[in-house]
């Protein structure tokens, strides 16, 4: 009789157990929470709820203890299937979430690539740039061609073929970037003045000859006024009646075109160059002050160019007989001019790529400097 209670007591608490352990319908409601979910924080709580160390499938685990070993196999079973179940539908909803939120940040943050550039966007010319090209239309408008060569030259065009001696100041190695030797030539080196180019066109051109030849130049220099690498301007005029006062006359229409000074005071000075006898240096009149410089008026003078005849020596360097033909010459500092014309203070920012710089002295990009319509703005 009392195995027969007892038996009867085991079976109804199977049946309590069972009634407890209503796996599906568990799992449909985690379920239902997870589909409904509408953010991740709310999402890690529902995972918390369900599988952490306190969660409804984590307790379920833990009361299978207390059933026989085949319904303990069967439950076991079903609960295993509902914790995947569950872990998966996480998982795939954090993912569903997670590119929810990104397509959020996304067009809160869109950029309209096919808005017009902005105004100050615009680029701008370089001063370097913008007075090569001044100087090189009001030489054009006087019949000048213009002439190019190599920022790396040889020795002898260099030097030996422009009547500079062996031991002149320039050929020293602290004043100018020699290259190493190669081969039976002389040594390469970053040329110092674009006078090569003279001699380039005389050996490659029949006189009579008009060029002018803008470019780099190289020397070993830096300070508020000169620079490693600068650039220059050179001409060269050959014929068979050229003098002296043509050289005058035509650094008079140049001065005056440039600074756009009407009858500038200019002095020439005799001077030395290898390349030139008889040569001379050219100021301009100019005044300080109030610490500004003023082109054209005052007492003051300031130094702008050199020039003189082209050597004998240079002409039949560069196979031109000089008792047939003759030509004057001129160099003339880019950046210096650009100095003096647009009140630039310190050479070392022309090098510098700031873009403030260059937003302040820029020129617009589509303003190509004329005689008739202006050479700047």
């Amino acid at each position: 009789m009392q195995d027969q209670i007892d038996t009867t007591k085991n079976d109804t608490l199977g049946a309590s157990a069972a009634a407890d352990f209503d796996v599906l319908t568990l799992e449909a409601k985690l379920l239902l929470k997870i589909e409904t979910a509408t953010d991740l924080g709310r999402l890690d709580a529902i995972r918390v709820d369900a599988l952490g160390r306190k969660g409804d499938i984590t307790g379920l685990m833990k009361r299978l203890r207390g059933l026989d070993p085949d319904r303990r196999r069967e439950m076991g079973r079903e609960l295993n299937s509902a914790k995947d179940s569950v872990r998966d539908a996480i998982e795939a909803k954090r993912a569903e979430l997670a590119r929810a939120e990104m397509d959020r940040r996304l067009e809160a943050e869109r950029v309209d690539i096919s808005l017009p550039p902005r105004p100050e966007a615009q680029g701008s010319v370089h001063p370097v740039s913008q007075v090569t090209e001044e100087v090189v239309a009001i030489f054009r408008e006087m019949g000048f061609a213009v002439a190019e060569g190599p920022d790396i030259e040889d020795d002898w065009l260099n030097f030996g073929a422009l009547n500079i001696p062996d031991e002149h100041p320039a050929r020293q190695e602290h004043d100018t970037f020699y290259l190493p030797a190669s081969g039976e030539g002389g040594r390469p080196v970053l040329r110092t003045h674009t006078s090569p180019v003279q001699i380039r066109h005389m050996l490659s051109s029949e006189p009579p000859i008009r060029i002018v030849a803008p470019g780099r130049t190289y020397r070993g220099d830096s300070d508020m006024t000169h620079t490693p690498m600068f650039h220059q301007v050179e001409g060269l005029a050959i014929d068979k009646s050229t003098h002296l006062g043509h050289l005058k006359g035509c650094l008079r229409d140049f001065v005056e075109a440039f600074f756009q000074v009407e009858k500038a005071p200019m002095r020439f000075r005799p001077s030395y160059f290898p390349f030139t006898a008889p040569s001379m240096e050219v100021d301009i009149g100019c005044s300080f002050e109030g610490g500004e410089l003023k082109i054209g008026a005052g007492d003051d003078w300031l130094e702008i160019l050199g020039s003189g005849m082209v050597h004998p020596n240079v002409l039949r360097n560069g196979g031109i007989d000089p008792d047939v033909w003759q030509g004057f010459a001129f160099g003339l500092g880019i950046d210096r001019l650009a100095m003096l014309k647009y009140g630039i203070p310190d050479l070392r920012g022309f090098f510098e790529a700031d873009l403030r710089w260059l937003r302040h002295y820029g020129f617009r990009a589509f303003d190509a400097p004329t005689l008739h319509g202006g050479l700047a703005r």
